[in-house]
This record gives structure tokens, C-alpha cells and sequence, in this order.
């Protein structure tokens, strides 16, 4: 049972669904076309690699391209205006059916890990489905057409990132993802083997956000905040330190992180600015260039 609004994805509900994401930031959506068997070949194959010692995961760090594709390692990362970095390494798959640039750089894939890409583009093809199928019902109550979003993120720089917290043995300090928001449009997560997420709610407490097994977990970025003159806002997100037996076991995760077009101009919509509601976003920037300012931010570039 969800602790978040959740939804049937045969039969999304646009009203519901925008006022869901108004209140929690947060939903979840089951009935979707993403597999058992998909997300478990996923996980498998991300653990074996994070499995594989430190040096063989090194091979696969890219220099300069601030984490955009394969590894990153543990404590790179620190959450927005924190000190101290996330007690988390990671991996990032994009697109591989688009032409590479320096926008969209090519995948880079383990080779000692068997059927690792095959794994995990398939669960990145279902959870962009997933995520155009929630915009256009989003679409309708921002007064856009149906497939307004489609055509403005068919060849975004998408990431699906697989996400190692090792377990807490040493005294590092930090936590395993300090509280943040997201950057891009909307982050669909396929729900994760231990507790630990929690979001902020209007009201200034945590809320510990528990799935089913068949539910993906979808919230509200940065990107859509600013597209919606903040009318679905970003929600604030952690994953806590676990105590007890927990804090002993890994925890892993897998985000997909939904952006725009890399040339798509995020400015404030129509519907969303009225004379209650000012344009809190006056000054237009593209995708690509929001991305690379907000990563600067949180020392991936």
C-alpha cells in the first residue's frame, strides 16, 4: 500500500492526478507495462557491478563530462547548498537511439557484467513511455495539447541512473541523500529494496513514502516547477540513514530521470501566470543550459 497518492496507469485520471501532484509533489502508479522480470534483470545486473572492486568501476568514469555517463564514485556528489557529500556511488545510462554530441554523449557499458545493457535500456524504454503517458495527462490541465510534451522530450537527455548506498560502516558523516529537489521534468522510480525515501510535505514534516513492488514512484522536478510558474512544485526528498540491522545492508535504487529536449525553452506557461500568480521565472533558458548550471551546483561539473 502506498503512503502517496496512487493511480492506475490504464486509467489516469487528469484532475486527480494534477491535484496529487499539487499537494504531495509525490504519486505512485501501478498497472504500467514495465515487467517483474524487467525490473528484477535491472537490479540484478546493478549489483553485480557495484559488486566488481573499486578499480574495475573506475575504468568506467568519464573525466570532463561532469557523471553524464557511466560511473561515479562514492561521496562525489553533494546535495545543493550541503558541505558534505551523499553516501552514494552511481551509474547513468542515456539515450542510445539519438545521434551523440556534446549535449548527448554515448553510453559506455561494463563489460564484465553479462546482459547489463540489455537490462537496463529496457527498463529506460518503459519508463519514458511511462513518463510521456503521465505529462500528457498532465498536459490537458495546463490547457496544452495532448502531445505538447511529447514533442519536447522525444530526444531529451533522459538518465536512468542505478544507485548504490553501501552500507554504513565508518564514521563519514553525511547522510545516504541529503535533502534536495530534482532538476529535471518528473523522476519515475521503480520501487526500491529497503526504506529510506522520505518527502517534505506542505505542512514542514517528513513523510516516509513506501510502494508496492509493482508501483513506480513518480514526483514533480525542477524543470516543470519553472515550465508551471511553480504551480506543481518540486518536492523536497531524502533517503535517511537507517538504524539498527539496515544500516548494515545496501540499498539500491533506480531513477529515471525524465528532461526535456536539450534545445527546448523552459519559460513560464500561459496558463500558469495570472495577476495572483506573477511570472516568477521571467528570464527564458534552455534545457541543456539549466542542466549544466545545476550540476555546477552540486559539484558533478
Amino acid at each position: 500500500m502506498s503512503s502517496i497518492p496512487s493511480f492506475d496507469a490504464h486509467a489516469l485520471d487528469p484532475k486527480r492526478l494534477f491535484a496529487a501532484f499539487r499537494e504531495y509533489g509525490f504519486v505512485s502508479v501501478r498497472g504500467h507495462a514495465i515487467s517483474h522480470a524487467q525490473i528484477a534483470q535491472a537490479y540484478d545486473a546493478v549489483r553485480q557491478f557495484f559488486a566488481l572492486p573499486l578499480e574495475r568501476k573506475l575504468a568506467y568514469r568519464q573525466p570532463g563530462q561532469g557523471g553524464a555517463r557511466g560511473y561515479t564514485p562514492f561521496r562525489i556528489e553533494r546535495a545543493k547548498d550541503q558541505s558534505e557529500p551523499d553516501l552514494k556511488e552511481f551509474w547513468h545510462v542515456g539515450r542510445d537511439d539519438v545521434p551523440h554530441s556534446e549535449a548527448m554523449p554515448a553510453n559506455v557499458w561494463p563489460t564484465e557484467v553479462e546482459g547489463f545493457r540489455e537490462a537496463l535500456l529496457a527498463l529506460y524504454r518503459g519508463l519514458d513511455a511511462l513518463g510521456a503517458q503521465v505529462l500528457a495527462a498532465l498536459a490537458s490541465e495546463l490547457e496544452l495539447p495532448s502531445d505538447w510534451f511529447r514533442t519536447r522530450i522525444d530526444h531529451g537527455n533522459s538518465i536512468l541512473r542505478p544507485l548504490h548506498y553501501p552500507p554504513l560502516a565508518g564514521d563519514f558523516g553525511g547522510v545516504r541523500s541529503a535533502a534536495h529537489e530534482d532538476i529535471n521534468l518528473i523522476t519515475l522510480m521503480v520501487a526500491a529494496g529497503e526504506p529510506g525515501l522520505e518527502i517534505l510535505r506542505r505542512d514542514g514534516t517528513w513523510l516516509p513514502v513506501t510502494s508496492g513492488a509493482d508501483e513506480v514512484i513518480i514526483n514533480i522536478g525542477d524543470m516543470l516547477q519553472r515550465l508551471t510558474n511553480g504551480v506543481l512544485p518540486s518536492t523536497t526528498h531524502r533517503v535517511v540513514n537507517p538504524a539498527g540491522a539496515a544500516s548494515a545492508r545496501s540499498r539500491y535504487s533506480l531513477p529515471y530521470f525524465l528532461h526535456l529536449n536539450p534545445e527546448a525553452v523552459i519559460t513560464s506557461l500561459s496558463s500558469c501566470v495570472t495577476r495572483d500568480r506573477p511570472d516568477r521565472y521571467p528570464s527564458p533558458i534552455t534545457a541543456h543550459e539549466y542542466l549544466h548550471e545545476r550540476l555546477r551546483e552540486i559539484g558533478l561539473l
